[in-house]
């Protein structure tokens, strides 16, 4: 079950990480309150999911499916840019994550 905290844990991080784009600064009601909202499950996710799991496997996890997370959203819908540099990190990213969840135990 930690698994699975942690897992929507980081799908939260990428929703805030996003609506905090879209408050303009925290100058935007909707997007702020969805913010804060999506921030706090998260946490909440993680500290459930840290009282089973490793904290630096959980944390590492969870900061990586946001970053990722975030990078998809930024090209998708951002219109932020492709570059083979850009590729190559996440691809590091990604590689670390799956390491550090087959080396946790």
């Amino acid at each position: 079950m930690a698994w699975i905290y942690l897992a929507v844990a980081g799908v939260l991080e990428i929703v805030w990480a996003s609506f905090m784009k879209e408050s303009d600064g925290f100058s935007r009601l909707t997007p702020t309150l969805i913010t804060l909202t999506a921030m706090i499950g998260s946490f909440w996710l993680l500290a459930l999911a840290v009282r089973v799991l490793p904290l630096g496997t959980a944390y590492t996890i969870w900061t990586g499916i946001g970053a990722i997370g975030a990078f998809i959203v930024g090209i998708t819908f951002l219109g932020e840019s492709i570059t083979p540099l850009r590729l190559t990190a996440a691809v590091l990213i990604v590689s670390g994550l799956i390491l550090m969840k087959i080396s946790s135990t």
